[in-house]
C-alpha cells in the first residue's frame, strides 16, 4: 500500500495536470481551435476527477478515525486541487467567450 506522501503526490499530479489542460484549452480557444479547446477542457475535468477521488479517499479515511497529519505537503495538494478546479471553470468561460468573439467576426 502506498504511504500518505505518495497518495498526496497523486493529488498534486492530477490537480496540476487538470490546471495545465485548462490553460491549454484557453490557448487553443485564443487560436480559434475550439475542437482542441473542448478536448483540453475534457482532459482537465478528467484529471480533476482523479485528484478529487484521492481527496475523497483521504477524507473517508479520516472519518473512519484514521487521522491524517496536516502537513505542508497536504496543504499544497489541496491548493493544487482547488486552483485547478477554479482555473478549469474559468477556462470554460474563456472558451465560450472566444467562440462568441469568433462568431461575430
Amino acid at each position: 500500500m502506498e504511504n500518505l506522501e505518495q497518495i498526496i503526490f497523486h493529488m498534486i499530479l492530477h490537480g496540476g495536470n487538470g490546471r495545465s489542460s485548462a490553460m491549454e484549452a484557453i490557448a487553443a480557444a485564443r487560436e480559434a481551435n475550439f475542437v482542441k479547446a473542448k478536448e483540453k477542457l475534457q482532459e482537465s475535468a478528467e484529471a480533476i476527477v482523479e485528484a478529487h477521488k484521492v481527496q475523497t479517499a483521504l477524507i473517508q479515511a479520516e472519518l473512519q478515525e484514521e487521522k491524517a497529519m496536516i502537513s505542508l505537503l497536504m496543504v499544497h495538494a489541496q491548493d493544487h486541487l482547488m486552483n485547478a478546479m477554479t482555473i478549469k471553470d474559468l477556462a470554460a468561460e474563456f472558451v465560450h467567450l472566444y467562440e462568441i468573439v469568433q462568431a461575430e467576426k
